[in-house]
């Protein structure tokens, strides 16, 4: 049975990458625009409700394609570091969906603005991530073409799963949101604000206060729930492709959840009911986000956006 909760004040929706980009499509500018728009149809309802509004999103598959075109152009272009690497992908992303959304919005007759902020988030430097890079992103290749790129670009490049040779990098876990206080002030003059996107683009701070970028990916999903926690946001959710977190998944016994406590989810968690690389990073970041001060983490499908947040779709999660 479905909860119909009230709407918050201020909400934070993390949207997967494959909003913009699924790894199914080529990946052309006109598929890109035409996911862009469902994507801003699916939030349009939510925009509507002139409640402050922060968007964060995926980059996958888009950074890799950028680290592709490195790879490919490597005997002619110096490669560009990891960090640049999620800043051009954050950028991309922001704009096409920046730009989608305004436009539904004034389809509408709404002249709400959009805006992208350019997120950096600071990572601890001694996390033991770096000393073990494990997330690979980007294609596969063939164990010569891995190490030639290996030779020439200096990447760390490990097999995966069988299934061929990737880039691997440190997935370090998100410590501080920089210039959180300009996204909460432009949220909160009613703008809809995109930012934090791709997990933020990685730094580190200096001694004396300045920063530098880092080689790493960040998380989307715990990125988006400390961004949350950090502006009190009450509901965060997380849309995805699926449209409930289930256990026992692809067996005859699977069973979606619809409404489950934080202790009850923590038990599954813990059984390793869920699949690492995919459910699994969602589900921790809405526990920490619980956790942390939160007060209830939707997991569910984009088109349920509205339902969900409502209560009546997708997985809801809340406190014992």
């Amino acid at each position: 049975m479905s909860i119909r909760y009230a709407i918050p004040d201020r909400i934070l929706i993390a949207v997967g990458g494959n909003a913009i980009h699924p790894g199914t499509s080529d990946g052309t500018v006109d598929q890109q625009l035409a996911i862009a728009a469902h994507t801003s149809d699916c939030l349009l309802p939510i925009m509507l409700m002139n409640k402050e509004l922060i968007i964060t999103h995926g980059n996958g598959p888009v950074v890799g394609k950028i680290l592709m075109r490195q790879a490919l152009a490597r005997d002619r272009i110096p490669p560009m570091s990891m960090d640049i690497c999620v800043a051009h992908s954050q950028g991309g992303i922001a704009y096409i969906l920046m730009q989608a959304c305004e436009n539904t919005l004034r389809t509408h007759g709404s002249r709400r603005h959009v805006v992208c902020l350019l997120t950096q988030v600071e990572v601890d430097p001694a996390d033991p991530a770096f000393a073990t890079p494990t997330k690979p992103v980007g294609f596969f290749y063939s164990e010569d073409e891995a190490r030639a790129i290996s030779n020439a670009l200096g990447w760390e490049m490990c097999e995966d799963a069988g299934r061929g040779w990737r880039y691997v990098v440190p997935s370090p876990v998100p410590q501080h949101i920089v210039d959180v206080s300009l996204i909460e002030a432009v949220a909160k003059n009613g703008a809809v604000v995109i930012a934090g996107g791709g997990g933020g683009i990685p730094v580190v701070r200096n001694a004396d206060g300045t920063r530098r970028g880092v080689d790493a990916v960040i998380d989307k999903d715990l990125s988006s729930a400390l961004l949350a926690n950090v502006l009190d946001v009450e509901v965060m959710m997380i849309l995805t492709g699926v449209p409930n977190v289930c256990v026992n998944f692809a067996t005859p016994a699977q069973r979606d959840l619809h409404h489950i406590t934080l202790a009850e989810m923590k038990t599954l968690h813990a059984a390793g009911e869920f699949a690492t690389g995919s459910m699994a990073p969602k589900v921790d970041a809405a526990m920490r986000f619980l956790t942390a001060g939160g007060q209830r983490a939707v997991i569910a499908h984009l088109d349920d956006a509205e339902a969900a947040l409502r209560g009546e779709a997708g997985t809801q999660i809340v406190l014992d």
